[in-house]
């Protein structure tokens, strides 16, 4: 992870949270006082990681750290009081946000900070691996509608325009979906 957004309704508390996190060689540390604050700032940035300190002036940080886990693609670490950590983790958990009660231990933020990255890095793979399965399908869909031309247009079978677009895709070396662009290039208007 390379960036973090603090928002903490304490200067101290922005402190000592970006020194807990220096260690880790955040490329960019950003801070804001403020709910508002912080969704401004998300206006014209993005963050691997969030790190709400409860509570803001103007609301708990909850809603915050809901609105941030399930909009954006960053992991979200929700500091609360001892006193309500059980409740506010119960509820977090089910939408996917760490926990931390305070006082800040250094060994359990660490740890929090890691699940976060584990998490951040498992979420960037299966976006991943989601792209190619689009971009697959996104394939089949453009083939197929080759396909059909070659059969409406040239009276092709179904086998017969399989077996043409595989063939000009070997014999050219280009791929099946390059055949079949040329194919849509050139039979539709």
């Amino acid at each position: 992870m390379d960036s973090a957004l603090i928002v903490s309704g304490t200067k101290k508390g922005i402190a000592q949270i970006t020194e807990l996190l220096t260690p880790a060689s955040f490329g960019r540390i950003t801070s804001a006082a403020t709910a508002g604050e912080a969704r401004r700032t998300l206006a014209s940035a993005d963050f691997d990681l969030y790190i709400i300190n409860s509570p803001l002036s103007d609301e708990t940080g909850e809603a915050l750290a809901y609105w941030l886990s399930e909009r954006l693609s960053g992991e979200v670490i929700f500091i609360v009081r001892t006193e309500i950590f059980e409740e506010a983790s119960d509820r977090a958990s089910e939408r996917g946000v760490i926990t931390l009660p305070k006082p800040i231990n250094r060994a359990a933020f660490w740890s929090a900070v890691r699940m976060a990255n584990a998490a951040h890095n498992r979420f960037n793979m299966m976006r991943r691996e989601n792209m190619k399965l689009q971009q697959k399908i996104e394939d089949i869909r453009i083939i197929d509608r080759a396909k059909l031309i070659l059969i409406s247009r040239l009276s092709m079978t179904e086998p017969e325009a399989h077996k043409y677009i595989e063939k000009q895709a070997m014999d050219m070396r280009i791929t099946r979906r390059a055949v079949a662009d040329g194919i849509l290039k050139t039979h539709e208007y």
